[in-house]
């Protein structure tokens, strides 16, 4: 009988995601839905109406002026912590409007 090395189930899980091409919409979900209020604080997911992702690039609407341009000055830190939140790159730019 041959040996076969045990691996964790968390690894089998991640492998499986990848080969069916499920790792990137988990990990978008759960950049937008997890990650942003975390990294971004109450109040400013409070004024967000909408969050996308497309080709990299985190798409936000908000209704309020002052808090989008306070992200904005703040863009290359919060794609920063929202790929370190999620422990992978999802996104390499935030648009904000």
């Amino acid at each position: 009988m041959k040996y076969v090395k045990a691996r964790p189930v968390s690894d089998i899980l991640n492998e499986f995601l990848r080969e069916e091409g499920l790792e990137t919409p988990l990990l978008e979900h759960r950049l937008i839905h997890k990650a942003w209020p975390e990294v971004v604080g109450e109040y400013a997911a409070g004024c967000t109406e909408e969050l996308k992702i497309r080709n990299q690039t985190l798409y936000v609407r908000l209704s309020s002026a002052v808090v989008r341009q306070e992200l904005h000055m703040q863009r290359t830190d919060l794609v920063r912590r929202l790929n370190a939140f999620v422990d992978a790159f999802v996104i390499a730019d935030i648009h904000l409007s």
